[in-house]
């Protein structure tokens, strides 16, 4: 009985020291530290099982050490798990999707995040056999949108400033790799410098987490954000990472994400983590949620952002 407990333990504090010390795991060649980032919240998963030990083995030490991870998880994960205010209310609601190259029902895909009612709405991985259905299915509702690659933005406000944003690596050299954009939206809470953007993807095999791509990208569009001159800023896009990966600090340092909702959006199949990102400057996101799944293999993310009173002049 003393040696489970003592395994019991040695378990928990190792639960524990991850999710509470993720930070302080090594990047290493494996991109260990990104590795775990990218799936945190499934560390908990930890706890359930330690519980059922600590009860085989009837011993208080084992349950106090089982209940130390789920105290840190909880104050990590918890509040994602509180009511979060409706999607649908006042503030700027945008809608972000990877489409999928690979989708064989670009009308469908459309027309679902159409009827969620956002007011931009951001794409990726558009081909151009589907773009002429994806525009003549939101014209209506979208009379303003700006492509360009293989990223888009739909929106019910006018745009203005379209540009696209160079977010390809140093070591990729085909010049049709366009994954950013930006464009300035006269929105009712004011301009709005909106941004859609498509990370490099990245590959988990026996050597580790290969992300030096993406990494690279996410330095680039980090660049890009600190430039930005406008005060209100929202990024859409498919970030191939959590908000939890350290290899995303070049963003994340500059805009927030939401303060509720887990919102896992990939695989489509078994969401296990939130990829798909709608982060803001000068504004709170707040609703965020996924849509049932269309032709991708992610599921649309929808967001409500709340912006603050610009300062005056």
């Amino acid at each position: 009985m003393r040696r489970r407990t003592g395994v019991v333990c040695g378990a928990g504090v190792v639960a524990a020291g991850l999710l509470a010390g993720h930070g302080l795991v090594p990047q290493t060649a494996v991109r260990a530290g990104s590795l775990l980032e990218t799936f945190l919240p499934w560390v908990g998963l930890a706890v359930p099982v330690l519980l059922v030990v600590a009860a085989i083995v009837r011993s208080w030490t084992a349950l106090a050490a089982a209940l130390v991870p789920a105290v840190v998880w909880a104050v990590l994960f918890g509040p994602l798990l509180l009511p979060a205010a409706d999607a649908r209310g006042a503030g700027l609601v945008v809608a972000q999707h990877n489409v999928s190259d690979e989708n064989a029902d670009p009308a469908g895909t459309a027309r679902a995040l159409r009827d969620a009612g956002p007011d931009l709405v951001a794409l990726e991985e558009l081909t151009p056999a589907a773009l002429p259905v994806y525009e003549a299915t939101l014209a209506d509702t979208y009379p303003h949108h700006a492509v360009d690659g293989s990223v888009g933005l739909w929106s019910r406000h006018p745009l203005r400033d379209v540009r696209p944003v160079d977010l390809r690596p140093a070591g990729l050299s085909d010049p049709g790799w366009r994954r950013g954009l930006r464009a300035t939206a006269a929105t009712p809470h004011g301009d709005v410098a909106v941004y859609v953007a498509h990370l490099p993807s990245v590959r988990i095999g026996a050597s580790g987490l290969r992300s030096a791509w993406r990494d690279e990208s996410a330095r680039r569009l980090g660049r890009v954000l600190a430039a930005e001159p406008l005060e209100r800023v929202v990024l859409a896009g498919d970030l191939n990472s959590t908000l939890d990966d350290r290899a995303l600090s070049p963003v994340t340092d500059r805009l927030t994400g939401p303060r509720t909702g887990l919102a896992f959006s990939w695989p489509a199949s078994l969401p296990l983590a939130r990829i798909d990102q709608i982060l803001s400057r000068g504004g709170t996101i707040t609703g965020v949620r996924t849509l049932p799944a269309t032709g991708s293999d992610h599921l649309p993310v929808v967001a409500r952002v709340a912006f603050r009173q610009v300062r005056s002049a």
